[in-house]
């Protein structure tokens, strides 16, 4: 886009978030002796995002390098609102009790504007989504049954969602802009100073030379970049422009290379050590260190990539797609060019494990380790600059203003559900109508994840539903860590699921296929994360939490399990299998996954499961091997020649 004055003006209050981010979570405000409250930079990064927003984004949502008038003023009026209760908040927060009209003055023009530009770059979902509860918190009293809620004015229903701590100032506007932020500079720098390079050239080389080594790069480049990603569309516009059409080369169809992408950038936000914006939603909802939703999302985020790899491994195999014929580097060439791209990882990992450090303070660490190794040691011709480093500071800023805008909505709904009872009322109506079977409320709450989150960020959908769903989930007897995970899947499964998936329909773009096929194909290759978060609600183990021998063992069950439904999937083992062979596999992994669940005898379920599966792929293999040799008898040179 050309610089015109708005462009100008947007990178500078955009870079500005990204200043004052890193200037609040390195306590600059306590070095000079100023008392900066917590809800005084958060007013001000809203402001902020609010002007960014309508300096980018005409009233259609569409982005533009030149914007009307009035949307001018709109920014003005939002960064001087924001401003003026940055300065002015330790008095406003003192009147609260006396609700002076200043307050709704204030709430109106935060709620309406926060709403309109949410609607511009989030898209209508959501901003219907939230409006159903903002109409609601006033209309409530009038609502019959367990969901009646309390009689609301309009005055102090704008005073308290509009501007209380609680609400709009609350936990998840607070670790987008505390948290989020910083963690999104980092990647920026990372992929300025060659981090995507070389996660890319790592995964080719590490995988290019294998059985349908083109799908398997894109599973590791996607699982590698989406780790520091944690955005599926992003993922895929990134890492898919060059593994989609290289698999396209490979032979694999192109709605096989689109759902296969599909589903390795989704996956980013449930890899390991960064998950994207949810993740540090969840442990501040759960009041948990950020290490313990890693440690926990290991061993589904491995279940659901060793799936991926075992399918694009069989597929290979059943289709007869050879490795990348392309002249690839050795990972050992690769990891000579690049090992310093660990540095910023072992940064990071030491920060959260071994000094106990906050993510916000592990990330800023972690951002300053790139900037040196950028600077110092880049891959490739990927040195980043001083000029590279500036364009981050404004490029954070943009990336991020859309997620500030969805979390302070979040709030709006918080508030609601407060102010209202309509949280309690929800709890209250599906642990009844449940009773005691969790199953019930966890089948409801995964249509309700995927439903809601059609069109909507991954954020979005966990911070509503979290709220809304997640005490009913947790009241019902599930663990609260397995609770939160199974509606981040269920919110992140949005992405591949028709009839609106955002992930797939950029993968569709990017392979030429139908959006609607490569949806429906990605669920297919996908569909471990349907079923993985019921498995770990019944078995905490399978998120770290038991005794290591338990863990170990629940974990080899669901394994075996995954291989066994993948192999009835693709329909290969060693040879093409008849549907009585892939219906067997399916329930042969079926049963060594619910050995997890809450059955009789699970232990023996499994191990009669895994034995039998075992023993008819080695059949399987031991009989295609056998009918292999006459050929290979019949192609050599006969006897006496």
């Amino acid at each position: 886009m050309p610089l015109t004055p708005s462009i100008v003006a947007a990178r500078a209050t955009a870079a500005l978030m990204t200043v004052l981010c890193i200037a609040w979570n390195a306590d600059v405000p306590a070095w000079f002796g100023v008392a900066y409250m917590n809800e005084q930079y958060l007013s001000t990064i809203l402001g902020l995002a609010l002007t960014t927003v309508y300096l980018t984004t005409r009233i259609d949502g569409e982005e533009t390098d030149a914007i009307p008038i009035w949307d001018w003023a709109i920014a003005l009026l939002g960064f001087g609102t924001l401003f003026y209760t940055m300065l002015e908040m330790p008095a406003l927060i003192d009147s609260i009790g006396e609700r002076p009209m200043i307050l709704t003055f204030i709430g109106t023009v935060i709620v309406v504007l926060v709403m309109d530009g949410l609607r511009r770059s989030a898209g209508w979902v959501l901003f219907c989504i939230i409006g159903v509860f903002i109409v609601y918190a006033m209309v409530g009293h009038l609502v019959p049954g367990q969901l009646v809620g309390s009689e609301i004015s309009l005055v102090n229903l704008m005073q308290y969602i509009g501007f209380d701590p609680s609400a709009v100032f609350g936990t998840p506007l607070t670790i987008g802009a505390s948290v989020v932020i910083l963690f999104v500079f980092m990647g920026r720098l990372l992929f300025k100073a060659g981090g995507g390079a070389f996660f890319t050239d790592l995964a080719m080389a590490s995988t290019g030379r294998m059985r349908g080594g083109s799908a398997k790069i894109s599973v590791v480049a996607s699982a590698l970049f989406g780790s520091i990603s944690g955005s599926a569309v992003s993922n895929v516009a990134t890492t898919g422009v060059i593994t989609i059409p290289l698999m396209r080369r490979g032979g694999y169809n192109k709605v096989d290379a689109g759902a296969v992408e599909t589903i390795a950038s989704t996956g980013g936000q449930l890899m390991p050590p960064i998950m994207g914006a949810a993740a540090f939603l969840m442990a501040e909802f759960l009041e948990v260190p950020y290490v313990d939703i890693m440690v926990a999302a290991l061993i589904p985020a491995i279940l659901y990539y060793g799936s991926a790899f075992v399918q694009v491994d069989l597929i290979a195999a059943r289709d007869g797609i050879t490795p990348v014929d392309d002249d690839i580097p050795t990972t050992r060439e690769v990891l000579k060019k690049g090992w310093q791209f660990s540095l910023p990882l072992v940064v990071l990992l030491y920060a959260l494990f071994f000094l106990n450090e906050e993510p916000e303070r592990a990330a800023l660490y972690a951002a300053l380790s790139v900037v040196i190794v950028g600077l110092v040691r880049p891959y490739g011709d990927n040195r980043i600059g001083w000029q590279g480093i500036v364009s981050c500071f404004w490029e954070t800023g943009r990336a991020t203003t859309e997620l500030i805008l969805i979390v302070a909505a979040a709030g709006f709904v918080i508030g609601v559900l407060n102010i209202s009872g309509l949280g309690f009322g929800l709890t209250l109506m599906l642990v009844t109508t449940a009773g005691d079977m969790l199953i019930v409320i966890l089948l409801v709450a995964a249509v309700v994840c995927t439903v809601l989150g059609m069109g909507m960020p991954t954020s979005g959908v966990y911070v509503l539903l979290a709220a809304l769903v997640g005490p009913a989930i947790i009241e019902a007897g599930a663990d609260p860590i397995a609770a939160h995970m199974f509606i981040l899947y269920f919110g992140m499964m949005s992405m591949i699921t028709p009839p609106i998936a955002l992930a797939a329909f950029a993968a569709a773009a990017l392979s030429k296929a139908g959006p609607m096929e490569t949806g429906f194909a990605a669920m297919r290759l996908g569909w471990v994360a349907y079923v993985i978060p019921f498995l770990f609600v019944f078995a905490p183990t399978l998120l770290m939490n038991g005794e290591p021998v338990d863990v170990a063992w629940d974990f080899v069950k669901a394994a075996v399990g995954v291989v066994f439904v993948s192999v009835g999937i693709v329909g290969y083992m060693g040879r093409l299998l008849s549907w009585l062979y892939r219906i067997g596999f399916i329930v042969l992994g079926g049963a060594a996954l619910s050995s997890l669940g809450p059955i009789p005898n699970p232990d023996l379920i499994g191990v009669a499961a895994i034995v039998c599966g075992v023993a008819a792929m080695a059949a399987l293999v031991i009989t295609a091997r056998k009918a292999a040799l006459p050929d290979e008898v019949t192609a050599g040179p006969k006897p006496g020649s």
